[in-house]
C-alpha cells in the first residue's frame, strides 16, 4: 500500500509564503482604505491588472480582496467591479482593521468615536465586574496588573498584560454580550497604547489608573469601579490627544 509522502520543506515554505503574501496585500490595501487614500466608491483595478502590477498571483490578490470584503471594507458587484465600501460598513472593531487604522495617524472622528464606545462599554462592565467577579477573576486581574508593572507598557509583554486586564474585566462582567466585545476592545486598547509609545516614549504612566480600577473591583464597589474606569478612559484619550499634538507628557 502506497504511503502518502510528507510535503517537502520547499513546498511548506512556498505555502507559508503564499499565505503571508495575501495577508500583506490585504494589509496594504486596508491601510489605503482606512487612511482615506482610497475613498468610498473608489473602484479597484481588476484582478488581472492588479496581480500584474503587484507581481503576485491572481489567487493571492483574490484572497486579499476576499479578506477585505469579509471585513466590510470592499464590496463587489457584477459589471461594476470591486469598490471601497462606505465607512459605516467597515468592521471597525476587527483587530486587523484597528491595526490598519493606527498604522498611521488615525482620523480624528474615528479616534473620538472609538473612545466614546469605550466609555459606553467599559465603565458599566467594570461596575458589573465589581458585583459579579469571582476569586479567579481577581487573581487573573492581579496577575495581569503585576505583569504590566514589571514589564511596563513600553514592552510587548506589558502591552499584552494590559490587553489581558481589559479582556478579563469584560469577562468578569458576567454578561455574554459584553464579553463578545473582548477581541475588539482589547485590540483598541493594545493599538492605542502602541501608537502612543511609538510617537512619544515619555508617555504618562497609566498603570496607576488600572490599579484604581482593580482596587474597586476587588473591593466589590461598583460605583467606584465605574468611576475609575471613566477616569482611565478620559486620561487615555487625553494622552492620545497630546501625542497627536506632539506634546511631551
Amino acid at each position: 500500500m502506497a504511503t502518502k509522502k510528507n510535503p517537502s520543506r520547499e513546498e511548506s515554505q512556498a505555502r507559508r509564503k503564499k499565505l503571508r503574501l495575501h495577508g500583506v496585500i490585504a494589509r496594504d490595501l486596508g491601510i489605503h482604505i482606512v487612511s482615506g487614500r482610497y475613498k468610498p466608491g473608489f473602484v479597484l483595478e481588476n484582478e488581472i491588472e492588479a496581480s500584474e502590477r503587484l507581481k503576485v498571483s491572481r489567487t493571492a490578490y483574490r484572497e486579499a480582496v476576499r479578506i477585505l470584503s469579509a471585513k466590510g471594507l470592499l464590496h463587489s458587484r457584477p459589471k461594476i467591479g470591486t469598490r471601497v465600501a462606505a465607512p459605516e460598513n467597515w468592521h471597525l472593531l476587527d483587530p486587523d482593521v484597528l491595526q490598519w487604522i493606527f498604522a498611521n495617524n488615525p482620523d480624528d472622528t474615528l479616534l473620538s468615536n472609538l473612545f466614546e464606545l469605550r466609555k459606553i462599554v467599559e465603565p458599566q462592565a467594570a461596575a458589573l465586574a465589581a458585583s459579579r467577579r469571582t476569586r479567579e477573576h481577581v487573581k487573573a486581574l492581579r496577575e495581569a496588573l503585576k505583569q504590566m508593572e514589571v514589564n511596563t507598557l513600553t514592552t510587548e509583554a506589558g502591552r499584552d498584560a494590559d490587553r489581558e486586564f481589559h479582556s478579563i474585566l469584560l469577562r468578569a462582567s458576567g454578561n455574554a454580550f459584553l464579553a463578545s466585545l473582548t477581541s475588539g476592545i482589547a485590540a483598541a486598547v493594545a493599538w492605542t497604547t502602541v501608537f502612543k509609545h511609538r510617537k512619544n516614549r515619555l508617555s504618562r504612566d497609566s498603570i496607576p489608573d488600572h490599579q484604581r480600577v482593580f482596587a474597586a473591583i476587588e473591593a466589590k464597589d461598583p460605583q467606584a469601579a465605574q468611576q475609575a474606569m471613566y477616569e482611565l478612559i478620559d486620561l487615555a484619550y487625553a494622552d492620545m490627544t497630546n501625542v497627536r499634538k506632539g506634546k511631551r507628557q
